[in-house]
C-alpha cells in the first residue's frame, strides 16, 4: 500500500501537488475533488497509487476527425481497467451520460464501473445497464470487490452502431469542460491559459 508523503495543502493559491502523481498541478475546476478522491481511494478503498492513472488519455476516431481528451481517473486491479471516475464540482447525476459513454469507450474496455464523484460523494453506475448501482463514497468498490468483478465479469457486448453513438455522446459533453488541466498549463506557479 502507497504512503501518503504529498502535501495536504495547496503549494500556492492556484497549485497543488497531485496525490498519485506528485506532479504540480493547477487548482482548477474539480482539481481538489479529484484529489480527495485519489486520497480516498488508497487510505480507504485499498487501492495502490500505481492502480490509478490519472488525466488517462482517450482518443475516438470519427470519419471527420481524431478526437483527443483525457479521463480524470481510471482505476485497474491486476492490469484491467475496472472503473472510470469523473471529478466534478456540480450536480453528479448531470454527469451519467458522459461517465456512461466514457466507461464504454475507453479501450481496453468497457470498463465495468462508471462513476462521478465531488470528494464527498458519488454515484456508481453499471456500465452494462447504465443503471446506478451505489450513491455515496462508500459504494465505490474497494480492491478486492474490483478485483472479483473484474474476475466474473462476462464480456460487454457493445454493437458498433451503439459504439458510435457512445463516442458522440462522449465528445459532446467532454467538449463542454473547460476548466480541466488539459486546458491549462503552469509556469511559474501561475496557471495560464
Amino acid at each position: 500500500m502507497s504512503s501518503d508523503k504529498n502535501p495536504k495543502e495547496p503549494m500556492s493559491n492556484d497549485t497543488l501537488v497531485d496525490y498519485v502523481t506528485g506532479r504540480t498541478v493547477p487548482d482548477i475546476g474539480a482539481e481538489s475533488h479529484r484529489q480527495k478522491i485519489e486520497r480516498f481511494l488508497v487510505t480507504d478503498k485499498g487501492y495502490d497509487k500505481s492502480d490509478i492513472a490519472v488525466d488517462a488519455d482517450i482518443t475516438v476516431v470519427f470519419p471527420e476527425e481524431t478526437y483527443r481528451s483525457q479521463l480524470d481517473l481510471v482505476v485497474t486491479v491486476d492490469g484491467r481497467p475496472v472503473m472510470v471516475i469523473k471529478c466534478v464540482a456540480g450536480s453528479l447525476e448531470s454527469r451519467q451520460r458522459e461517465v456512461l459513454s466514457a466507461a464504454r469507450i475507453y479501450r481496453p474496455g468497457p470498463i465495468p464501473y462508471a462513476v462521478a464523484a465531488d470528494g464527498e460523494t458519488a454515484v456508481i453506475y453499471d456500465t452494462r445497464t447504465g443503471k446506478k448501482i451505489g450513491e455515496r463514497l462508500n459504494a465505490i468498490p474497494d480492491s478486492r470487490t474490483a478485483r472479483a468483478a473484474v474476475a466474473a465479469a462476462e464480456p460487454i457486448d457493445i454493437t458498433e452502431n451503439r459504439l458510435k453513438k457512445e463516442r458522440i455522446i462522449f465528445r459532446s459533453y467532454d467538449a463542454m469542460n473547460i476548466h480541466v488541466q488539459r486546458n491549462f498549463s503552469v509556469s511559474g506557479g501561475k496557471t495560464k491559459k
